[in-house]
């Protein structure tokens, strides 16, 4: 029997609260002045919210000072990793805290390595072994997330557009993990429902993908299922009542569940993804949201042959999360109900992608070391005619 390795070592707080919390932890954790400053990664909508401020302020009330750096593209470039490195070093900071979603969690990644070594960023693709070249010690990296979608708090990769490549680059080292997560849940009560709505199928993909993908964890078989279970019961509240702690807090739970399960692996619609964020700017969960039906339901139609009883199996079991008559084939539909239940109905046709685009966009979904593990082996090919599905 072949050996596993299996590890969650991600130092959770929740509630309402968490991110105060998590101030007053790092500041005990501090022996020294230069320890006391960090380097606050947000993007520019929440400095306009006044969030990042009011975070800020929980820092220094517990004795520390943090320096807001909020240049963060909603698809980070390698520029904003550089001017987040010169900030990181002007103000003499000795770790780091993400705050926001997946960009300003991505790009605190990269700049913890920027920050202690020589780029460029494209040095580090974990597709071509790039993890070997971080060497030195990162800086603390501390997250706090406010939308409940990427689960990047609980993960070790961050994901840039790097500047020479022009390719989203997964930049991945167990240091990169996050010591401490707060997940609080009064600060994702002013999302938008959209927003809300597109970052919580974002989680429910990483659930889907990480449960079907190939390898062996029960572990994230059971974790993602979890967090599959939960956005149906709580997105569609999250989304019509945003001041719902209890719907808000379970959700940032489903997000980081989900994010913890794709440990295992995602697939195909994730690759297919990255592709739609380069070419298009399009938010990362929204392109998942309109990917998964076609795409799983063109695999369903033209790779049936494919599929083993345990995939079968799969997919049966996720289809019954929405309703105990449900089978495998119904599982497209019903995550489709789901979209549109929560306000994303928009087909891919309708968001821009055009058919010229697909060959593009093809190869470089199938460059994306995502679909390696998708539990049907697609090609090259396969994938172009997975985004021509998507005008049907």
């Amino acid at each position: 029997m072949a050996i596993h390795q299996f590890n969650y070592p991600t130092i959770i707080l929740y509630g309402p609260g968490a991110a105060a919390e998590l101030a007053q932890r790092v500041a005990k954790r501090a022996t020294s002045d230069q320890q006391r400053r960090l380097l606050l990664v947000t993007d520019p909508g929440l400095v306009e919210a006044g969030l990042a401020e009011r975070v800020a302020e929980f820092f220094a009330d517990a004795g520390c000072s943090a320096t807001i750096f909020s240049e963060v593209h909603g698809n980070p470039v390698e520029a904003d990793v550089v001017a987040g490195v010169e900030q990181y070093r002007a103000c003499q900071a000795s770790a780091i805290i993400a705050l926001g979603g997946g960009s300003p969690m991505d790009a605190a990644k990269a700049i913890a390595v920027l920050a202690t070594h020589e780029g460029p960023l494209s040095r580090f693709d974990d597709a071509k072994g790039g993890d070997a070249f971080i060497t030195e010690p990162l800086p603390p990296i501390y997250a706090i997330p406010t939308t409940a979608g990427t689960g990047s708090e609980v993960g070790r990769a961050g994901v840039i557009v790097c500047a020479d490549t022009k390719v989203k680059t997964v930049i991945f080292h167990p240091d990169l993990l996050p010591r401490i997560a707060a997940l609080d849940p009064e600060l994702t009560v002013e999302l938008p429902p959209r927003l809300t709505a597109a970052t919580g199928i974002d989680a429910f993909t990483h659930g889907l993908e990480a449960y079907l993908a190939q390898g062996f964890h029960p572990m994230a078989d059971s974790i993602a299922l979890g967090c599959m279970e939960m956005v149906v019961q709580y997105l569609p509240a999250a989304v019509t009542h945003g001041d719902d702690l209890e719907a808000r807090g379970h959700m940032l739970l489903a997000a980081s569940m989900g994010a913890t399960a794709f440990q295992k692996g995602l697939g195909v619609i994730h690759s297919m993804a990255h592709a739609l964020g380069t070419r298009y700017d399009m938010h990362h969960g929204t392109a998942n949201a309109l990917l998964m039906p076609p795409v799983l339901r063109w695999q369903l139609t033209n790779k049936a042959s494919q599929f083993t009883a345990d995939l079968w199996a799969r997919y049966a079991r996720v289809a019954r999360i929405f309703g105990s008559v449900r089978d495998a084939a119904d599982l497209p539909e019903a995550i489709a109900e789901l979209c549109r239940r929560v306000g994303l109905a928009q087909t891919l046709a309708e968001a821009g992608l055009r058919e010229e685009d697909i060959p593009a966009l093809a190869d470089e979904a199938f460059a994306d070391g995502c679909h390696r593990q998708n539990p049907i082996a697609l090609e090259r090919d396969d994938i172009a005619a997975a985004f021509r599905s998507c005008l049907a």
